[in-house]
């Protein structure tokens, strides 16, 4: 990485940047449009789960009553906006999107990490001769795939939700499984995976150490698939499909996205896998009418600050002297996925940065008044309506991009990520620790940009 990055003209915010505050930025580089290749990628996107579907049902009996999909709800949460500080009606509507509730693996990995390994299972199998075109795609929950399976390896880098979501979904068909852990990577997180029989590898070093030392060894072992969280495309691919099943939650609500009325997703952030994948989605289902915005802890904004600098040359956020120390273990990332970034080059709105007292704050409100079990990583989203509508960045946004009349109208969805499997005292420490803060939100009282 470069010591020195050159900076675009987005120079001024950083100096917030590099002191920590919560930071907006808005896209210069933002062009809201009708995507015909986005549109393309998630047809694709949505056969391939399709044909995966009675596979997943008899694998996973926690599937059965929705037909082998994995989907979440969406759920309204009024109870939330006096807490976040969104009570008045110029904020719009207020939704959660709940992955943190996700079947199989209980985070929104769950739509990556699970579509890649059986795509790939599937895959393999008809390389080998396993499974014909016209066969039934549920022979590969049968013994004789176990077995086939059982002598080839998965292997992922991660922090956590995606080596449960790939060493679940693996293990399940008989693969054997390797995930290397970051330093970042929560105890519960590691039991949980050696439960389902992974062998897992820790690191001292961060997330994108983890994935090069998965990366390298996993290339020097010919039966070995690397799941590669920095550059799969079938990651990026099973993640976009939750767009439509987003789409069908807000028509089944009566509720009509398009100019008058427009659609505003907050979307957690690490390497960018999950939240590039739904944008992009997104952007093939509501075209104009929908603007995506990432959010990530204020010492770890890889997204931010490479999408800063643009997307052509790698850069870290050690680079501008952060540390990528925080609680939200799964967006602690340096370096945003390059993948990602060139597929969001024009295509994302923005990206806020929020520190870890907010995540407790948020966390312990949502739990406090809806049950919610969140983990910080989880409840970033929360802070969006705040930096889109009580800040001059985003206001600014507002008058370029959104009709005058339209914003009281507008909907805005927080994507949360993971949480339901955090074992319960843990769970209770992070409520603990929320209760324990004033109630004034950090973001009300220091903005950067």
């Amino acid at each position: 990485m470069s010591s020195n990055p050159v900076f675009r003209p987005d120079d001024a915010i950083l100096g917030a940047v590099k002191q920590a505050r919560p930071t907006f930025w808005c896209n210069r580089d933002y062009r809201p449009s009708l995507d015909l290749s986005a549109q393309e990628a998630l047809k694709d996107a949505i056969t391939n789960w399709e044909m995966l579907a009675p596979l997943l049902e008899r694998l996973f009996p926690e599937l059965k009553t929705s037909g082998g999909g994995i989907a979440s709800d969406l759920i309204e949460v009024e109870d939330l906006r006096d807490g976040l500080g969104y009570a008045d009606p110029r904020f719009g509507r207020l939704f959660v999107k709940a992955d943190h509730a996700l079947p199989v693996a209980g985070s929104v990995k769950a739509r990556g990490g699970v579509f890649e390994v059986m795509m790939h299972a599937v895959m393999q199998a008809r390389a080998a001769g396993f499974l014909a075109p016209d066969d039934d795609i549920t022979m590969l929950a049968s013994q004789a795939a176990h077995d086939f399976y059982s002598r080839r390896t998965i292997a992922v880098g991660s922090t956590g939700n995606l080596g449960l979501s790939v060493g679940i979904a693996a293990r399940t068909l008989g693969y054997a499984v390797v995930v290397h852990m970051s330093a970042e990577a929560k105890k519960w997180k590691i039991e949980r995976l050696r439960r389902f029989g992974a062998k897992v590898v820790q690191h001292q070093g961060d997330y994108n150490l983890a994935v090069a030392a998965a990366r390298d060894a996993a290339s020097r072992d010919p039966l070995t698939y690397f799941v590669d969280d920095e550059d799969s495309e079938l990651l990026f691919s099973g993640y976009s499909a939750a767009a439509q099943e987003l789409a069908s939650q807000l028509k089944d609500a009566d509720i009509e996205i398009g100019p008058q009325r427009p659609l505003f997703l907050y979307l957690p952030c690490g390497i960018g896998g999950a939240p590039g994948g739904i944008a992009y989605g997104a952007r093939g289902v509501f075209g104009p009418n929908v603007h995506c915005f990432f959010a990530e802890p204020v010492q770890a904004p890889s997204a931010l600050v490479q999408m800063m600098h643009g997307a052509e040359k790698p850069i870290s956020i050690y680079d501008v002297g952060l540390t990528n120390k925080t609680e939200a273990d799964g967006m602690a990332v340096a370096t945003m996925s390059g993948l990602v970034a060139r597929h969001m080059q024009d295509r994302l709105a923005g990206v806020y940065t929020v520190g870890d007292d907010d995540l407790f704050r948020w966390v312990a409100l949502a739990f406090n008044c809806l049950k919610m079990q969140l983990e910080p990583s989880a409840a970033i989203g929360f802070g969006g309506p705040h930096f889109l509508l009580n800040t001059e960045q985003g206001r600014t946004f507002c008058k370029t991009h959104i009709a005058p009349s339209a914003m009281a109208n507008a909907v805005h969805v927080v994507w949360t990520t993971g949480g339901s499997f955090v074992p319960d005292l843990k769970f209770q420490d992070f409520v603990d620790r929320g209760d324990a803060l004033d109630l004034e939100s950090e973001l009300m009282k220091d903005v950067g940009f």
